[in-house]
C-alpha cells in the first residue's frame, strides 16, 4: 500500500527530472548497504532472540521475540507492513531490542501462512504480488485485529523478560497502523504508547 505509492512518487521524480542514473542509484544502494552494516548503537545491549508460536483463538502464530539477555524490560508489539514478518522486521525488532525492550513482532497472516509470505525480492509492483497481500490482508478484519492484539498482549505479559510494573508500547509500519490503534484502543490497561 504505501510501497505502491513510493514507487509511484519515485516514478514522476524521475520522469520530471531525469536527475537519478542506474549509475548513481547504484552508487546509493552500496551507501546504503554500507550504512546497514555499521556496529549498533554505543550503548546497544546483548539480546536474545527467538522464533515462537502464540495460541490465539484462531490457531497457532508464528512470531519473532527478541529481548535483553538480562533484567525485565518494557514489552513492544510490532505489527509489520502489508508484506508481513520477514527478516527486515526482524531486524528492526533487534535493534529496538538493542535499546533495552521486550520485542514481539508478528506475522498477521498466520491463519492462512507461515511467515516469510513472499520470497526475497517480490515486488510490489508485481499485480500478482498485490493480489495476493491484498487478499490476505482483507481477512483481516478489526475484530481479528482485536483479537490478535489480546493474545500477544498476552504472550508478552506471560514473560518473565516482560516488565509487567510498565505499560506496553505498540507500533505498526503501513498497514500495522491502524493494528496498532486498535491495540492501544481494545487494551488501555496495558498499552501505553502506539506510533
Amino acid at each position: 500500500m504505501c510501497d505502491e505509492y513510493t514507487i509511484n512518487e519515485t516514478r514522476e521524480f524521475l520522469a520530471r527530472t531525469g536527475q537519478l542514473t542506474r549509475r548513481q542509484f547504484g552508487k546509493l544502494s552500496v551507501a546504503a548497504a554500507g550504512l546497514a552494516m555499521l556496529p549498533t548503537a554505543a550503548n546497544a545491549v546483548d539480546v536474545v532472540g527467538t522464533d515462537v508460536d502464540i495460541t490465539t483463538p484462531d490457531g497457532n502464530a508464528d512470531c519473532y521475540f527478541v529481548h535483553p539477555a538480562t533484567g525485565k524490560s518494557p514489552g513492544v508489539l510490532m505489527w509489520p507492513d502489508i508484506f508481513g514478518l520477514r527478516p527486515a522486521f526482524k531486524a528492526m525488532a533487534r535493534r529496538l531490542a538493542e535499546s533495552g525492550y521486550a520485542v514481539l513482532v508478528v506475522n498477521p497472516y498466520y491463519r492462512s501462512r507461515k511467515a516469510p509470505i513472499l520470497p526475497e525480492g517480490a515486488s510490489f509492483e508485481d499485480e500478482d504480488t498485490r493480489k495476493l497481500l491484498f487478499g490476505l490482508a482483507g481477512s483481516l478484519t478489526p475484530e481479528v485485529q482485536t483479537a490478535d492484539a489480546t493474545a500477544f498482549v498476552g504472550f508478552l505479559d506471560q514473560q518473565e523478560v516482560v516488565d509487567k510494573q510498565r505499560k506496553i508500547g505498540t507500533l505498526g509500519y503501513c498497514m500495522g497502523g491502524p493494528f496498532t490503534m486498535r491495540t492501544a484502543a481494545a487494551l488501555p490497561q496495558r498499552v501505553g504508547a502506539g506510533a
